[in-house]
């Protein structure tokens, strides 16, 4: 069973943000969560691992991840072998923006940055490269400019290509946003009853709809088919088992809806790209708390 530790971090309520720049030799920050929003820029790295939610990963020279709320997250040395490992943190409230002021037409794409980081993202390679510099100088700037900085900087993110979304919906606590009650409920239903058989039938009874009508619509509002969406809700909690409990791989495969144990660990691979052993080892491995 793993814990996770709770941060406290630097940021005042007096401030709008903190950010800070330093220059190491290892990781050695546990595995951690916080209310803030975090965007951390990593260089000179390859070979560590990043811990995001249900996500592992080993990471390349260049990092750039926007963590959300109460996600747990770490950067561990793993395999890294650099002695000048670059780091800059930045980390702001999640209050920063109020509710009302992101409802508005000009912030939305900034809204659903916000709302998708819920998960974990890592920018593309360019979009790193572009943003290291306005990082290393926002690092520079206080008062009203530091801050007008820091919005150009997220809309600048909420429109860069290719970024990648990390942990499972599951293992997060924040609501994912489809703007589209049927979905919402579709998804409820599978939340409520993952661990027990349920048809593309089933679904569209719920939401009211016929079996192709319902098939067509999951796959164009959320980019997945039914069976895809259902997996990956099972797979959130088969990741949670896995790192919270000493459940068996068979008792976590039943107990979260996959009633045919190869097949869970043909899915779980294919998603994880490990299999749920390796993905409790590495995590395991990964996580050393003081």
């Amino acid at each position: 069973m793993t814990s996770v530790y709770r941060e406290i971090t630097p940021l005042t309520q007096s401030d709008c943000f903190t950010i800070f720049s330093r220059v190491k030799q290892e990781f050695k920050f546990p595995l951690h969560y916080h209310e803030e929003f975090e965007l951390n820029f990593i260089s000179n790295a390859a070979g560590a691992k990043r811990v995001v939610g249900d996500h592992i990963e080993e990471i390349d020279d260049l990092e750039l991840v926007l963590v959300g709320s109460n996600l747990p997250h770490g950067w561990f040395t793993h395999h890294c072998k650099s002695k000048e490992i670059v780091e800059i943190t930045l980390q702001f409230h999640r209050d920063l923006f109020d509710e009302k002021f992101l409802k508005r037409n000009q912030l939305s794409f900034i809204r659903a940055l916000l709302e998708r980081s819920a998960k974990g993202i890592s920018f593309s390679r360019e979009t790193k490269e572009a943003m290291r510099p306005r990082l290393e100088q926002l690092a520079q700037k206080s008062g009203f400019d530091s801050v007008i900085e820091l919005i150009s900087i997220l809309q600048d993110l909420s429109i860069s290509r290719n970024m990648q979304t990390l942990s499972n919906s599951v293992y997060t606590s924040e609501k994912f946003n489809y703007y589209s009650r049927r979905i919402e409920k579709a998804f409820e239903y599978m939340q409520t009853y993952y661990d027990k058989d349920i048809s593309l039938a089933d679904m569209a009874k719920v939401v009211n709809m016929p079996e192709v009508s319902f098939s067509r619509f999951i796959k164009k509002r959320t980019g997945k088919t039914f069976i895809e969406s259902l997996n990956e809700i099972r797979l959130g909690h088969a990741s949670r088992m896995l790192i919270d409990t000493t459940e068996t791989i068979s008792e976590v495969s039943y107990k979260c809806g996959f009633n045919n144990l190869s097949y869970f660990n043909r899915v779980f691979k294919r998603e994880k790209g490990c299999t749920p052993k390796e993905f409790r080892q590495n995590y395991s491995s990964s996580c050393v708390f003081v």
